[in-house]
């Protein structure tokens, strides 16, 4: 059944007997984890927690039905947590859906379905099943979710400062909750003992500055600079940087580049193409930009902006592993720009 975000928020909080199956999706992934973790704080620490993903589930569609009526050994609680899943676990929901018997709840976290998905479908007409879609936060919106993060952590974040952070994040929950999270610990705020924010303290750690350090990082990767790239990134890490906080900035290049090269596809000429773009081009980084635009057709710097949201996710579920695949990511754009750089 469709659920809109009290009506989630609710069942998430205590879950009813009678639901098998929470289906989150849309293109806010992060709002999506959020409200699993919902679940999580409702089932209690004791609680285990039962790992899948959909090609699991896909290789074994009876696996996720036989979770949710299995007992710990123990005792304690059980709940299975599915991500990331796809229309490829169709048989396995089905399979819980249809089962005799599911004691344990599923949350299941699913990216931007398309409406005409079997999974979605499924999702919204089962009465066992409550589907909600996340989209990403925008205006007061996004404001809100970063003043409501500030609070958990014990700091008092004031309307323009919840904007800034929202703006420089995109709305994304994840990243907001990492400036914030960083913010707190600057300020040495905890629930106990709450601080007000200040413009002064989220200047020292804001991510423009992280977007003005890296912009070397961005025109190597995209200009296919491999020795650049490799300098840049060893200093990064020196520092301590979070590999993952460095994709915003060149997401936001590589769609500059994708909308400029639309224009240019259309029109034939590149100088107009960069003009459109206005003030979203620093004066000093325009023929770096125009030597990028031609380096990448329509289709190229399309498959560019799909491999760094799939690092962004990654770097999101496992610093480690995240490090390693937004690296692997990088070096792949790099190459190939070099490469055309070359022909």
């Amino acid at each position: 059944m469709k659920a809109n975000k009290s009506q989630i928020e609710r069942a998430l909080d205590a879950p009813p007997a009678d639901i098998r199956l929470f289906f989150l999706y849309g293109p806010d992934e992060s709002g999506s984890a959020a409200l699993a973790k919902r679940l999580e704080r409702a089932m209690g620490d004791g609680a285990q927690r039962i790992d899948l993903d959909g090609a699991t589930l896909k290789s074994d569609p009876a696996r996720l039905a036989d979770e949710a009526a299995s007992m710990s050994m123990f005792g304690d609680k059980q709940w299975i947590r599915v991500t990331p899943v796809g229309d490829e676990a169709l048989s396995a929901i089905e399979a819980l859906l249809q089962a005799e018997h599911a004691g344990n709840p599923v949350v299941a976290i699913a990216g931007a379905l398309k409406g005409s998905s079997k999974l979605v479908k499924l999702a919204l007409d089962h009465k066992a099943a409550m589907a909600c879609i996340s989209y990403v936060p925008e205006g007061r919106d996004a404001d809100q979710i970063a003043i409501g993060i500030a609070r958990e952590l014990g700091l008092r974040l004031p309307q323009d400062l919840a904007r800034r952070i929202s703006d420089l994040t995109g709305g994304d929950r994840a990243l907001m909750a990492g400036e914030i999270e960083k913010l707190a610990l600057f300020l040495d705020a905890a629930p106990e003992h709450p601080v007000e924010a200040t413009a002064e303290a989220l200047n020292a750690l804001s991510a423009e500055s992280l977007e003005e350090d890296i912009g070397p990082l961005v025109n190597a990767v995209l200009g296919g600079d491999l020795r650049t790239m490799h300098s840049e990134l060893a200093g990064l890490r020196v520092i301590g940087t979070n590999m993952g906080s460095i994709l915003r900035p060149l997401q936001n290049r590589a769609i500059l580049l994708a909308n400029i090269r639309a224009e240019f596809d259309a029109s034939g000429r590149l100088d107009a193409a960069i003009e459109t773009a206005g003030k979203a081009i620093f004066w000093k980084d325009k023929a770096t930009v125009t030597r990028q635009v031609k380096l990448w057709d329509a289709n190229g710097i399309a498959r560019v902006i799909q491999r760094l949201g799939a690092a962004e996710r990654a770097s999101r579920s496992s610093r480690n592993a995240g490090d390693v695949m937004v690296t692997h990511e990088l070096l792949t754009i790099a190459r190939q720009a070099a490469r055309e750089r070359a022909g």
